[in-house]
């Protein structure tokens, strides 16, 4: 992916990331998520590619715009394959809670999963236990290899898991193997790569949650050596005709991050709304906003923090 082109998604997620924030607090997760939605596709459609949506939360979320299938982009220049979220984490925002991005993951055409937003499996780990997961096995073979893997004794991994019903026999199953838990109310795309950061204290992420998020997920622990096990886990029956039509036949299919993410050409990009393990939020000060990104490219395996100061005057 052309760097340039990277740098220019910084500043879709930037645009998307100040208008989410405008609403931090103030118990509105739809306003502040089509304020984010309306940002980034309008920054988009300033950028010369040909992007298509393949796989992102507009139906979900019954956001406005940047439904699967949407085409953005100039239209001149590379055709790109995209999975999206404008704002990752709206309950957050809405509540003021911890934990909120704008994220974009791109690659060629034919390069990302192409499927509905519904519910996966996810089991994520960083490089060094990649190669020692195994998404049908029982939860305590799984941390006994992974400890191994990390040189720790099991009851010092730590484990996040979002904080839902659904959860908890996975909650009671780590605890019974003496491992920590770590629940986060929101914001697995960052929990995910959290894991490909030996300093970020999180060892494990598993649990049941957004495809979108499990794609995006991918792109940047592909990136980093790590790897994501996911399955479909489709929360109601009408799910399943969907994911079926993407062409996914057989729903205990198990992906993988080259699964989800194919070939190199890959980038992820993400700006922080809220603070959280991977970014820090927006900060808004006396004629100037400050943001904070990063990105994460397949090609260069490189990994960019990017401060923006945007000056504006009254």
């Amino acid at each position: 992916m052309d760097r340039n082109l990277a740098l220019e998604f910084v500043r879709v997620t930037e645009a998307a990331a100040i208008e989410a924030a405008k609403w931090v607090g103030r118990g509105e997760k739809k306003k502040a998520d089509g304020a984010a939605v309306e940002a980034m596709r309008k920054r988009f459609n300033q950028v010369d590619f040909k992007g298509k949506v393949v796989i992102g939360e507009g139906e979900k979320d019954e956001a406005p715009m940047l439904y699967n299938g949407e085409i953005v982009g100039t239209g001149l220049g590379a055709e790109m394959d995209l999975a999206i979220d404008p704002l990752e984490c709206t309950d957050s925002v809405a509540w003021g809670r911890y934990n909120a991005i704008s994220v974009i993951a791109s690659g060629k055409k034919g390069s990302l999963l192409c499927a509905p937003d519904t519910y996966m499996e996810k089991l994520a780990v960083g490089k060094e236990a990649s190669n020692v997961i195994d998404l049908e096995a029982p939860i305590k073979d799984n941390l006994k290899k992974i400890a191994k893997a990390l040189g720790k004794n099991i009851k010092e991994l730590t484990v996040m898991v979002l904080d839902r019903d659904r959860h908890q026999e996975i909650i009671k199953q780590i605890r019974e193997v003496g491992s920590r838990v770590r629940l986060i109310t929101d914001g697995d795309v960052s929990a995910c790569i959290a894991t490909c950061f030996p300093d970020s204290g999180v060892d494990v992420y598993m649990g049941i949650g957004g495809s979108t998020e499990a794609v995006l997920s991918a792109v940047a622990m592909k990136v980093m050596g790590g790897e994501i096990l996911c399955r479909f886990k489709p929360k109601k029956e009408e799910d399943v005709p969907k994911i079926k039509a993407y062409g996914i036949k057989k729903l205990d299919k198990i992906f993988s991050a080259d699964d989800l993410a194919k070939g190199k050409e890959l980038s992820f990009t993400a700006t922080g709304v809220i603070e959280g393990p991977l970014l820090d939020g927006v900060k808004f000060e006396k004629n100037r906003i400050i943001t904070h990104s990063i990105v994460i490219r397949g090609v260069s395996g490189t990994i960019r923090y990017i401060k923006t100061y945007h000056h504006y005057y009254k």
